[in-house]
């Protein structure tokens, strides 16, 4: 687990898990290494966790291919928002823009 310009980078449930249950509000992209939208949403991201106050987080469950599953995530990007360790939204839609994304976050 790493943690830059306000965004966490995991890459396994038991470490998406702590999160969760450390935390209020977490936002997930679930992203794989190869993707460049998922890159290009790195300023996104840090926008995001310095506007809201949600937990931002990247996950690369290339080691965890079960969590694929439980999410039921069939492309990348895919945004999950747990409040209180409940996956309470989703979003796979691609690029979203900083407004936007923040908006999500908060549950607006």
């Amino acid at each position: 687990m790493t943690t830059t310009d306000g965004t966490t980078t995991i890459s396994t449930r038991d470490e998406l898990d702590a999160l969760l249950a450390e935390h209020e509000r977490v936002l997930v992209m679930v992203r794989t290494a190869g993707c460049t939208i998922c890159k290009s949403m790195a300023p996104v991201l840090d926008g995001v966790a310095r506007s809201t106050d949600a937990t931002v987080v990247e996950f690369n469950p290339r080691d965890d291919l079960d969590a694929v599953a439980d999410f039921a995530v069939r492309s990348v990007p895919t945004f999950l928002l747990f409040v209180d360790g409940e996956l309470v939204d989703r979003r796979a839609d691609g690029f979203v823009p900083t407004d936007d994304l923040a908006a999500f976050a908060a549950g607006a």
